[in-house]
């Protein structure tokens, strides 16, 4: 099978000739924009030329990189910037740099001019008396008319920067009061509103000094990456500081905190995903879809974060095991909170699957579940841990349980092999296809369990989220086309349905060009998968046979998302038969789980919050006002503690640990307890109560 997918791989050998050419330029940009060019024509899958798509794509792409907040340019940097839209594809391939030598010195100048009056806004006291409004959401802005207006743009921005830290000294200052905190010294309201200006221009200090170090080497990445990108969202080209670098972002977040973090256009770093079993998992407040403003190493002084590179962000997030980091965050309904996490290694157990018998206190029913955090696979041991061997070794564990049913729990699972994922699929059918690779050179490829074996045919349900992507999208999907398991959760899947390869771009040079090594690497889009039916999980994603309420309901989560998207299409079908014993009962089970999640206090609890989420995301204009910015404040953390205890009690099902995991870890007391924790919040989860009733009313 591996013989077949290499031909989808970048065939390299098309573009080695092509650098010579520059070489005795001596301008190695020029080599790194070639390479870089041909290799995206050569090798990725969408067959694009460099033309005014590509180039209107990178424009934007690249002026989002130097001011997405609309701070700096002025509306007459834009319009004379706007000639170059529909040249920059002329110019990449005429290895010239006019559209990015020019925007870099305009931008540099830019704000060399705002670091030369922020400091005066900041001189004097706010008038927080006065209604006028500030808005957050730069999409909804234009670019400053002029100096004037781009100086009134910044005057509002730190007053309400202010505002935010005067309200937070405010909050303290009366809880101590209300405690009756001898230790903390009053201040007057003009020392604290003094104090949060201090802090407002440390903060700006700091930024405008990360600005400074920024190098030409780091803006000619940005507008490499800005045309890589503009090729599809999950390309990327990689410097070599950014290659060492690479692991951190992806997973070596296993060594701090746990948390897959996003750097935004706007500055600002997102919680794109905890990692299962992490620090952050664990301590559980921490979730996709927050931005983390500030860090703090244990009771020092926060540091802002904001305006900051995720690489170095990460060296403030990142330390040794048993060492505090509190974060400062913003919730998706603009409340800010301080999350206090000790570092930790992820426990590896924590990141495999597992499995325990569930019951119901009213019923005899026995289900299995089996939880599955990624499609791991260890590609240096052939013999290491691999997720489908796992999995079948707790199918197996449930077989002996005598259990009625299982569930399989993908919530949350970004994906990984994709073998293992064919292989997890053959132990549910007896044979045939499970998924369809498409490169962009010839015909799709199927990929089959060829094995006969079947592992289990007892009744299935697998349960899905919005963050369950790429190879969890794969299985899902082909369990749900076979009819063989009933998919349950959020309306639809994350919808990744491509995949990357990373190509070390000194491949494309000549051994005896050393000089110019290393070039980087890039992170190329080769494939597409496609389903046994035909569609693409791409964009699109899976769609739950049985929705329950999707706790990021309220919250832009998903492929569709992204800028320059690969977009859904469909191929031929494969030929497969359906599963031999159909469930008949679907739409009676589906109307009855209806019924429940409307009398479910917690679930109607987070359609709510979807709502509120939303509604609180939409309203972007902040008042500057102190007294009418204090009351929504008020009101945003009264609203925020409704939603608090959702799912914190324990629900009608009972958890419990298979007789050989429980032998297993007699002698284990650290497993034991972590395996019991988890089984305690099994028992609280009540998307799993109600996926523990559906899968016991399947016929």
């Amino acid at each position: 099978m591996n013989k077949k997918i290499i031909q989808y791989v970048l065939p390299l050998g098309l573009i080695l000739f092509f650098a010579f050419t520059v070489y005795h330029t001596g301008n190695k940009d020029k080599v790194l924009l070639e390479v870089v060019s041909k290799t995206l024509q050569a090798g990725h899958y969408e067959a694009y030329e460099v033309d005014d798509m590509i180039s209107a794509r990178a424009y934007k792409q690249f002026l989002e990189s130097l001011d997405y907040g609309k701070r700096y340019f002025l509306k007459s940097d834009i319009q004379e910037f706007e000639k170059y839209k529909y040249l920059i594809d002329d110019e990449i391939n005429n290895l010239s740099f006019e559209f990015f030598d020019k925007s870099t010195d305009v931008i540099t100048e830019r704000q060399n001019e705002v670091e030369h009056f922020y400091k005066q806004l900041l001189a004097k006291p706010f008038d927080f008396k006065k209604n006028e409004q500030f808005e957050t959401d730069p999409e909804k802005l234009d670019f400053p008319k002029n100096e004037k207006d781009r100086k009134n743009r910044w005057r509002k921005l730190l007053k309400y920067q202010t505002l935010v830290k005067l309200n937070n000294l405010l909050e303290r200052q009366e809880n101590a009061i209300a405690d009756k905190d001898t230790s903390y010294k009053v201040m007057p309201f003009d020392s604290l509103e003094a104090k949060a200006r201090k802090q407002v221009a440390e903060d700006y200090k700091q930024m405008f000094r990360r600005l400074h170090q920024q190098t030409d080497k780091d803006r000619m990445n940005a507008y490499l990456n800005a045309f890589v990108q503009s090729y599809d969202p999950h390309s990327e080209y990689m410097s070599p500081k950014e290659k060492k670098n690479f692991d951190i972002r992806m997973s070596g977040q296993f060594e701090g905190i746990g948390a897959s973090l996003q750097e935004l256009n706007n500055g600002y770093i997102k919680v794109v995903r905890i990692i299962p079993g992490s620090a952050s998992w664990r301590q559980g407040d921490l979730k996709a879809g927050d931005i983390i403003l500030k860090v703090a190493q244990g009771s020092d002084e926060p540091v802002s974060i904001v305006g900051m590179r995720l690489d170095d962000a990460v060296q403030y997030i990142r330390g040794k095991k048993g060492t505090e980091v509190r974060l400062t965050v913003k919730k998706p309904d603009n409340s800010i909170v301080v999350i206090p996490i000790i570092r930790d290694v992820v426990i590896l157990e924590e990141t495999y699957a597992k499995s325990a018998i569930l019951k119901d206190e009213n019923s005899n029913f026995k289900a299995g579940y089996i939880y599955l955090p990624s499609f791991y696979v260890d590609f240096k041991n052939r013999n290491g841990r691999h997720s489908s061997k796992d999995v079948e070794i707790e199918i197996n564990k449930l077989k002996k349980e005598g259990v009625d049913g299982i569930i399989l729990d993908l919530r949350y699972n970004g994906g990984g092999s994709l073998q293992d994922v064919v292989e997890m699929a053959g132990l549910f059918i007896d044979k045939g296809p499970v998924v369809q690779v498409k490169g962009r050179y010839g015909k799709p490829y199927i990929l089959k369990d060829s094995d006969p074996k079947l592992q289990y045919d007892g009744k299935l349900v697998i349960m899905v989220n919005k963050l369950s992507a790429s190879a969890s999208e794969i299985m899902a999907a082909a369990m749900q086309d076979y009819g063989r398991a009933v998919i349950v959760g959020s309306p639809v899947t994350y919808g990744k349905g491509t995949v990357q390869k990373i190509v070390n771009l000194d491949q494309m040079l000549n051994r005896n060009y050393n000089d110019l090594k290393p070039l980087g690497n890039m992170r190329l889009t080769i494939q597409k998968f496609y389903r046994i039916n035909g569609g693409a999980t791409q964009l699109r994603g899976v769609k739950a046979d049985i929705i329950l309420p999707d706790i990021y309901a309220g919250i832009d989560i998903g492929e569709s998302e992204l800028q320059n998207v690969i977009p859904w299409d469909e191929i031929q079908p494969a030929q497969y038969t359906k599963w031999k014993h159909p469930i008949t009962n679907l739409d009676e089970v589906r109307t009855e789980s209806i019924k429940r999640i409307s009398t479910n206090k917690n679930f109607n609890l987070i359609k709510q919050n979807a709502q509120r989420v939303k509604e609180q995301k939409e309203n972007t204009l902040i008042n500057l006002n102190l007294e009418k910015y204090r009351a929504e404040r008020k009101k945003i953390k009264e609203e925020t503690k409704k939603y608090e205890n959702v799912f914190k009690e324990k629900t009608s099902i009972d958890a419990l640990i298979l007789s050989i995991d429980k032998n297993q870890m007699k002698t284990d007391t650290t497993k034991m307890a972590s395996f019991k924790d988890w089984i305690k919040n099994i028992e609280k989860d009540g998307y799993i109560e109600e996926t523990f009733k559906i899968l016991e009313s399947l016929k």
